[in-house]
């Protein structure tokens, strides 16, 4: 059973995969809860990359 938090949650990463990813809700619905969970896995892996790298670019154009 989920609880009304964890149903929010659902939701609001529904929502952000849509707006911000490019997902479909068919795609994400299609989605098995394991397949969904590498993917969502995956997603926040590359962008705590790209927000490292950023971080790296920013403290070297400070430094120029």
């Amino acid at each position: 059973m989920l609880s009304h938090d964890s149903l929010f949650n659902y939701y609001k990463l529904n929502f952000s995969l849509v707006q911000f990813h490019k997902y479909s809700l068919t795609e994400l619905d299609e989605m098995l809860p394991w397949e969904r969970e590498i993917y969502v896995g995956q997603l926040v892996q590359h962008i705590r990359e790209e927000a490292e790298r950023n971080e790296l670019l920013r403290k070297q154009q400070q430094h120029t």
